[in-house]
């Protein structure tokens, strides 16, 4: 297939070598920001009192799945405009790989409510809910904009972080959500421009800027979330 300048396959997250379908399967899973999605969910995780190690791998897992996967091919089938990805992958594809993944992380999320953090339930709905209201532009694109993406991939994983080490709620928390979700406000607000520069190639300077500005708050977040897990390993 030929390579084309309305698909994302030369951006700076996607690998340099492989086969053009695999390097489009890792490139979808958009890993810097996945990673800081995933990040947020340990933070919130490190901020309780007693740490779950299990159940921090159990969260994380959970948002790699239902995010990473899931909800990027998600956005690939409900795109209403260009495909960023082209068409490497068929429909019938794409839907049976978000359905696997979507159920894998609430098959994992459901044993962790059931057994020991029914609070998690209201994160899983609101997530869920938000997968498929963003990603397929549902009501009228109502909450396909930035403050909502902040939201369900900003603020609502570091509170799932810690609801499921505590299943309660702390200001202390709800502080840090709001910071995790402001980073993941900039980390959009810069994206959306970037990603139309990149594309066009009118302002190479200032799309080079942005793209420095990304992955600054991805390495940020991913080495904050690392730094608090080796303070809560060593001193707890």
């Amino acid at each position: 297939m030929t390579i084309t300048n309305e698909t994302r396959i030369n951006e700076w997250f996607v690998p340099k070598f492989g086969p053009t379908r695999f390097r489009v399967f890792v490139g979808l899973l958009f890993l810097p920001y996945t990673g800081m999605c995933v990040s947020f969910t340990i933070i919130g995780s490190m901020l309780a009192g007693e740490v779950a190690w299990d159940r921090v791998g159990a969260i994380a897992l959970i948002y790699a799945l239902a995010l990473g996967v899931s909800a990027h091919v998600a956005d690939i089938l409900g795109s209403k405009k260009a495909k960023p990805w082209g068409s490497y992958f068929t429909r019938a594809q794409l839907l049976v790989l978000m359905t696997a993944t979507l159920a894998a992380a609430y098959a994992i999320g459901i044993y962790y409510i059931v057994f020991f953090v029914p609070l998690l339930a209201l994160i899983a709905v609101l997530e869920g809910f938000f997968l498929f209201a963003y990603n397929f532009e549902a009501f009228g694109g109502r909450f396909h904009n930035n403050f909502w993406f902040a939201v369900s991939w900003g603020t609502l994983p570091a509170l799932a972080g810690y609801i499921m080490q505590a299943n309660s709620i702390s200001i202390l928390v709800l502080i840090f959500s709001c910071l995790t979700g402001l980073a993941s406000y900039a980390e959009i607000r810069m994206s959306r421009p970037y990603k139309q520069l990149k594309q066009s190639a009118n302002d190479p300077e200032r799309a080079k800027m942005l793209e420095s500005g990304l992955k600054v708050i991805s390495l940020v977040s991913i080495t904050f979330a690392l730094a608090l897990v080796a303070y809560r390993m060593i001193f707890s």
